[in-house]
């Protein structure tokens, strides 16, 4: 067997340099060690961790609500489901108890960004109409408890009925696949316009108009066809 000495020899007598592993008897394949396959990037694992963080939260949130059926389409000039749900202060609402009044019925939870947006603008949207007949409901969509809902509402400076949600009316109004959603609900109670996700202040105050004026609308459509087609002879 060729000793590490006799290797350096005859790299030397070769002409070539010898390996520097060869003088400190070391084989030249294991001079320098592989990378140990444990060791991972710190940002990896945090990635890796996210994502799955993520996917549990979904697949929770999807698991609450399968098993629940079909959920019903709501398009415009649907009757909006009556529900009753219990207030912050600790009193029952009736949807149908609003009748006669414009509803902005929300859909939230104290973890959505974009609600802790838009609240603000439905503080001032209530303050504006609220004496034209707007009322404005809100409904917690997400966990967190009473008090902790009633503590968020109250930092946010929310001037409306905060509703504590349930799951079964969520799936009455589709599902309410993701968070912010508006439902625009005119005096005679029915579905005027839908919202999903953030708008702009502009685009909410619109919406209001529109299930404000609804009736309005109505009556001046029934004139202008009198008008046209004469009196309906008794």
């Amino acid at each position: 067997m060729e000793t590490s000495q006799g290797t350096v020899e005859s790299a030397q007598s070769a002409g070539q340099p010898p390996h520097p592993s060869a003088s400190q008897g070391i084989p030249p394949s294991s001079a320098l060690p592989p990378p140990s396959k444990g060791s991972r990037s710190p940002l990896v694992l945090v990635v890796v961790a996210f994502v799955v963080a993520l996917m549990l939260y979904f697949g929770y949130h999807k698991a609450r609500r399968s098993g629940a059926g079909s959920v019903p389409r709501l398009t415009q000039s649907t009757v909006a489901p009556d529900f009753s749900l219990e207030s912050l202060d600790g009193k029952t609402l009736r949807l149908s108890d609003l009748r006669g009044k414009a509803v902005l019925l929300n859909f939230w939870a104290t973890w959505c960004g974009p609600c802790k947006i838009e609240m603000p603008w439905f503080v001032d949207l209530q303050k504006q109409y609220g004496s034209q007949g707007l009322q404005i409901v809100g409904v917690a969509m997400d966990d967190a408890s009473k008090e902790d809902i009633g503590k968020f509402a109250k930092d946010m400076g929310v001037n409306y009925p905060i509703l504590i949600g349930k799951e079964s009316v969520g799936d009455q109004y589709g599902g309410v696949p993701a968070l912010p959603e508006t439902f625009l609900i005119s005096r005679d109670g029915k579905i005027v316009d839908k919202i999903i996700g953030l708008r702009g202040k502009a685009d909410i105050e619109e919406a209001v108009k529109k299930a404000l004026d609804t009736q309005a609308a109505k009556s001046q459509a029934s004139v202008d066809k009198e008008r046209e087609n004469g009196p309906v002879p008794k």
